[in-house]
C-alpha cells in the first residue's frame, strides 16, 4: 500500500508500506480523507513537541471499515468511521478520572506513532466512531473541531458571558462556532483582516478585534470596561499566549487552547490581584467528539466552506509546501484518496 512519511524535516517521501493485518479488538480501516493541521505543519517545519522522525503523520481521519478482529461488535464492514487519534492507557490517574484525552501515556496517531497518511490503518474499534448520515469530510473534521468543543466544556462557558477567541485558525473557529452554539457573546482576534472577516461569516461572532491595533483598549470599549470573562488563546504563540493574560476579566479564566514550544511567564502579583484560573486544554474525549457529531447533524457547522483547499494523496507532498504561506490563505486543507 502507499503511504507519504515524512522522513526527517521538510523532507516527505511517497513509499510502499505493508498492509496491515487485523488483530483482535481492531479494524482496518481505508482511509479516504487526511485533514492537515498545524500539528502537521509544525511537524515537517521541525517545531513540533514531542516528536521524532521518521514518522507517518496524519490525524484528521475518516474512512470505511474494510475488515473486523476478533470481538469487535458493533462495526462492520463498509461503515463510515471517523477517528479518534489519542492511544490512551486506559490506567493511569487521568485515565482513572475519565480524563483520557491527557493520559500521561499518550500516543497521538501521527504524534507519537504512525499516524493515516497511509490507504489502510489498523485502529482500535474502541477509537473509531460510526458516523452515519455524515459525509467523508464531516467525519474527518470531527477530530479538528472536537479540540475546540473540549475546551468550551472544560472552561464552563455560560450563556450569556462574553468570550474572546485568539486566532482564527482551524481549532479558534471551532472554538468560536460552539461558543455562540453555547449562547454566549464571542469577540474574534486575529492579527488578519480577512481571517476576521470569515469569523464574522462562518462562526457568526458578534465582534472582531485586530490583535496589532490596540487589542486591550478595543476590548475594554467592547465590554464597557469588564473584559471577557473566559479568553481562549488558539494561537500556539508565545507572545499571544504572555500578553493574553492582560485581556482577562477579574475573576475569569484564560484556557490555552494552543501549543508552544517555549516557556510562558506572567506578572504574579497582577495574577493573584484579578484571581485569574489559568488552564490548559488538551485532545478531546468521546464527549466531545459526540457535541460536534450532533452539532454537524443539525447544520450547524458548514464543512463545505471550512475546507479551502483539497489535493490527492499522489499530488500532498508538491502541495505542502504551499500550505505554510499566508498567501494561500489556507482555513482547512485536507488529503482524497
Amino acid at each position: 500500500m502507499k503511504a507519504i512519511i515524512c522522513e526527517q524535516i521538510e523532507q516527505f517521501n511517497l513509499v510502499e508500506m505493508r498492509e496491515p493485518t487485523v488483530k483482535a479488538g481492531e479494524a482496518i480501516v481505508r482511509i479516504k480523507r487526511i485533514g492537515i493541521c498545524g500539528t502537521d505543519l509544525h511537524a515537517y517545519k521541525g517545531n513540533q513537541p514531542f516528536f521524532s522522525y521518521p514518522r507517518v503523520l496524519g490525524h484528521e481521519l475518516s474512512g470505511y471499515v474494510e475488515e473486523i478482529g476478533e470481538g469487535v461488535l458493533g462495526l462492520q464492514a463498509g461503515d463510515l468511521v471517523s477517528v479518534v487519534p489519542y492511544m490512551h492507557c486506559g490506567t493511569c490517574i487521568a485515565c482513572r478520572n475519565g480524563n483520557t484525552n491527557c493520559c500521561t501515556d499518550m500516543k497521538v496517531l501521527g504524534v507519537h506513532m504512525d499516524g493515516g497518511m497511509r490507504e489502510l490503518v489498523s485502529i482500535p474499534a474502541s477509537h473509531l466512531i460510526k458516523t452515519e448520515g455524515l459525509t467523508l469530510d464531516q467525519a474527518a473534521m470531527l477530530e479538528p473541531l472536537s479540540i475546540g468543543a473540549h475546551a468550551l466544556r472544560r472552561s464552563g462557558l455560560r450563556a450569556g458571558e462574553t468570550a474572546l477567541v485568539i486566532g482564527a485558525g482551524p481549532i479558534g473557529l471551532g472554538v468560536m462556532i460552539l461558543a455562540k452554539q453555547f449562547g454566549a457573546t464571542v469577540i474574534a482576534m486575529d492579527i488578519n483582516d480577512e481571517r476576521l472577516a470569515y469569523c464574522r461569516k462562518w462562526a457568526g461572532v458578534d465582534q472582531t478585534v485586530n490583535a496589532l491595533q490596540q487589542p486591550k483598549e478595543q476590548l475594554a470599549e467592547l465590554t464597557n470596561g469588564d473584559m471577557p470573562t473566559v479568553v481562549f488563546d488558539a494561537t500556539g504563540n508565545a507572545r499571544s499566549m504572555t500578553d493574553s493574560f492582560g485581556l482577562v476579566a477579574h475573576g475569569g479564566k484564560l484556557v490555552y487552547v494552543g501549543l508552544v514550544k517555549a516557556d510562558i511567564t506572567f506578572h504574579d502579583p497582577d495574577f493573584h490581584k484579578r484571581e485569574l484560573t489559568l488552564m490548559g486544554s488538551r485532545n478531546a474525549t468521546m464527549e466531545d467528539f459526540d457535541t460536534v457529531c450532533k452539532a454537524m447533524q443539525t447544520g450547524v457547522i458548514d464543512i463545505e466552506s471550512y475546507i479551502t483547499h483539497r489535493v490527492s494523496f499522489e499530488d500532498m507532498i508538491g502541495e505542502f509546501e504551499t500550505w505554510l504561506k499566508p498567501e494561500s490563505k489556507v482555513i482547512k486543507a485536507i488529503v482524497c484518496l
